[in-house]
């Protein structure tokens, strides 16, 4: 049986942060206070390509800020792509978890179709 899912983004987990990173071959995150434009906040700093300010992952909330002034200090294309990998990571480490298996298929839309695997069905 297939199913198709759709998904609000919350960056909670700092393990699937940490890798979204690596896949996108993106800096470490670094925890701590940052300056954005408008302020200093706390979270998990990662810096995307081009950024002229990091994006910050407040885990304990779920929330990811950042300043990009309407895209003159960052292409929001990179930020849409880290939030795509986010969720790619986290279904990875939720399936390994119970036991289950993830299979990848890239689609031509630049979208990725995720199959589940449970109890060894596809």
């Amino acid at each position: 049986m297939s199913h198709i899912v759709t998904i609000k983004t919350e960056v909670r987990d700092p393990a699937a942060v940490s890798a979204a990173c690596h896949r996108l071959h993106l800096p470490e995150p670094i925890a701590g206070s940052t300056r954005l434009f408008s302020g200093v906040v706390s979270g998990l700093a990662v810096q995307l390509p081009e950024w002229r300010y990091p994006v910050v992952c407040q885990t304990e909330t779920g929330q990811v800020l950042f300043d990009n002034f309407n895209g003159h200090w960052g292409d929001r294309m990179h930020l849409d792509r880290f939030f795509q990998m986010y969720a790619v990571e986290k279904t990875h480490i939720e399936a390994r978890r119970q036991g289950f298996e993830v299979y990848e298929q890239p689609l031509s839309d630049g979208s990725i179709k995720l199959t589940v695997c449970v109890g060894g069905a596809a």
